[in-house]
């Protein structure tokens, strides 16, 4: 059937208005029998009727039963209608489209893909790992099936068949960024050493690294220039420019400056912990301090405790990017903070729109952001020497002595003993509780070659995850080590988190990405550290609050100054109770933990910064 002329009504057009009935008479049914495929396409994209999405499905409903199965386009429309059904939030029936057109088309691998997507949102988590390993497609679809198995397991939690999935979609085609970032940070949280290694997929180390992802980076190498180069990619790859800027370049002229937070972490998350009370002490006077949530409400106190905190709170999770940005815009925000960076649940895009005149990064991300429209990236200058600042894009701004903002509200547990927590009394214990993505091959070895020398030692880990904590013991024993003398703690509320601390002897920090709110956990509960420092941001965090504390016995610069360091803690007791003097609650109050200081300094840096939109010099680093 042909395309209407300009001007004519073409005999189709009333079978689309009376669709928009309660129902569809029988001569709209029989008009639409034998009705090439093609055409109702057309026909429908001329519907523009507030309930165009009901009056779709029943379309495509009435062709499909007016027209026989032998129909060739007949797989396309139960897909379609699947589609419209997905739209309209009906999972029940876009499922049995979706299954409909696969009855037809065994290998229409769309159909395929779209049912398990529609399981995955019921919870079927199984079905719809089943169906996408069942399904029949041809090779140049089989990294997608591949890639949505892998990403469904890796959330599941699932990890080593999330790797072996993976592996398979990389082996097919290996030129997959996503894929390649995914596939090596399993290898980092699994301990699955030496990470990267691709060679039997025909990758080098190099073509690893540089798709690794943002997050991997910083785990991955403490060049500054290294991180950048990932992490450009990586936001090359993720979004674009935008048609308009939403705020204008020369700033608002409001009596208080407007203080915007955006993030995904509003929640029982580091971040919430440390920040919550910078929210609660802003001047409000001089800032008016708004929220913008992209994550969901886990119901915690901490998540009550922030939303209160703020004048107001919006949640921008089920907004577009565009209208995301446009409804921070309406709030003629300032300065807007990003505190995802590039974590998980960022959404960069949203500062693609330019939503405030002046918009940074800070905490959430340790590391260079080259985000096009991002201007500042919060810091101090011992975490970001003067000297390094011109690597880093953003450009530093130093907001205060310490980087970092900690709260002093924080809980601390009831005591408790070593007995409880499977630690033998009388031994030294070595700890660390990062995660162990950021445990690197060499810096576990090195751990190895202390416990070698402190013989009676243990080294009490989170326990992370099933494979790691194997990979991790089978390590030990290849090096010498019993297994015995690894001691894994199970994961543990805010509260008793912190309690915890109080039963080791020596935090380990990994390398080359630092501890940092642990390392001011450590502080605050008399537990001593010791960092190795480097170039990087992510790699001077730790260095930061012991140098704070007036601790530099901590910091050291070499692999073997770190390991030297560890040994005289371990083994010379007057050493050690030197050291440990220098940790507490009394000195962690006065130093990282005086959120009183922090604020006023960062207050102070914030109206420099809004000075220097009008042209008054601010506190950028050079």
């Amino acid at each position: 059937m042909s395309e209407a002329a300009p001007g004519s009504v073409s005999p189709h057009t009333d079978v689309l208005r009376q669709a928009s009935g309660s129902g569809l008479p029988g001569d709209v049914v029989a008009r639409l029998r034998g009705l090439p495929f093609a055409d109702l396409l057309k026909r429908l994209e001329t519907v523009s009727d507030p309930h165009r999405s009901s009056i779709v499905i029943r379309l495509y409903a009435a062709w499909i039963g007016a027209n026989p199965d032998a129909n060739a386009h007949l797989f396309a429309a139960w897909f379609n209608l699947g589609v419209e059904k997905a739209r309209a939030g009906d999972r029940v029936g876009a499922a049995q489209a979706y299954r409909a057109a696969l009855t037809l088309k065994p290998d229409f691998h769309y159909a395929a893909i779209n049912l398990g997507l529609v399981q995955e949102a019921e919870g079927k988590h199984d079905e719809a790992l089943g169906t996408w390993a069942q399904a029949v497609q041809p090779d140049d679809a089989r990294t997608t099936l591949l890639n949505h198995r892998g990403r469904l397991l890796e959330q599941l939690g699932r990890l080593d068949e999330a790797e072996q999935v993976l592996r398979a979609s990389l082996a097919t085609d290996a030129a997959q960024p996503d894929v390649i970032q995914h596939w090596v940070h399993l290898h980092q949280t699994m301990c699955r050493w030496p990470v990267p290694a691709g060679e039997r997929l025909g990758l080098s180390q190099a073509e690893l690294i540089a798709d690794c992802g943002p997050l991997s980076a910083l785990a991955l190498t403490d060049s500054v220039a290294g991180q950048t180069a990932i992490t450009a990619r990586w936001v090359a790859r993720k979004t674009t420019d935008t048609p308009v800027r939403l705020s204008p370049s020369r700033g608002y002229r409001h009596q208080t400056i407007r203080l915007g937070y955006m993030s995904s972490d509003f929640g029982r998350h580091a971040m919430s912990y440390l920040i919550a009370g910078l929210f609660e002490r802003h001047d409000r006077m001089r800032f008016t301090v708004n929220g913008y949530c992209l994550g969901r409400d886990d119901g915690s106190e901490i998540r009550a405790r922030i939303q209160r905190s703020f004048d107001r709170f919006v949640s921008l999770r089920e907004l577009s990017d565009e209208d995301a940005a446009r409804t921070i815009a309406a709030d003629e925000i300032d300065i807007l903070v990003d505190l995802n960076g590039l974590t998980l649940g960022a959404r960069p895009q949203i500062l693609r729109w330019r939503p405030a005149p002046v918009q940074a990064t800070y905490l959430g991300f340790i590391g260079p952001v080259p985000l096009p429209e991002l201007d500042y990236l919060f810091c101090d200058e011992y975490v970001i020497p003067p000297e390094i600042a011109p690597l880093y894009h953003p450009k530093p701004f130093y907001i205060g002595c310490v980087f970092q903002a900690d709260d002093s509200r924080r809980a601390t547990g009831q005591p408790v003993r070593r007995s409880d927590n499977a630690l033998p009394d009388n031994a030294f214990v070595f700890c660390c509780f990062a995660k162990h993505y950021k445990v690197t091959q060499d810096m576990f070895e090195a751990w190895m070659t202390i416990l070698a020398r402190v013989p009676d030692a243990v080294l009490w880990l989170a326990s992370d995850n099933e494979w790691s904590r194997r990979n991790m013991m089978a390590k030990a024993e290849r090096l010498g080590i019993s297994s015995a003398r690894l001691v894994f703690a199970e994961r543990a509320d805010s509260a008793a988190y912190m309690s915890r601390l109080d039963l080791a002897d020596l935090f380990l920090d990994t390398f080359p990405y630092n501890a940092g709110t642990v390392a001011s956990d450590a502080i605050r509960m008399g537990l001593p550290l010791l960092t190795l420092r480097g170039e990087a941001f992510a790699s001077r965090m730790a260095a930061r609050m012991l140098d704070a504390i007036n601790a530099e016995e901590g910091i050291t610069e070499s692999r073997q100054a770190y390991i030297e360091a560890a040994v005289l803690f371990g083994t010379n007791v007057t050493a050690y109770e030197h050291y440990k003097s220098k940790f507490g609650n009394a000195v962690w109050q006065a130093t990282v933990g005086d959120i009183v200081r922090f604020t006023a300094d960062y207050e102070t840096a914030l109206i420099s910064l809004q000075d220097g939109v009008t042209g008054v010099e601010s506190g950028a680093a050079a």
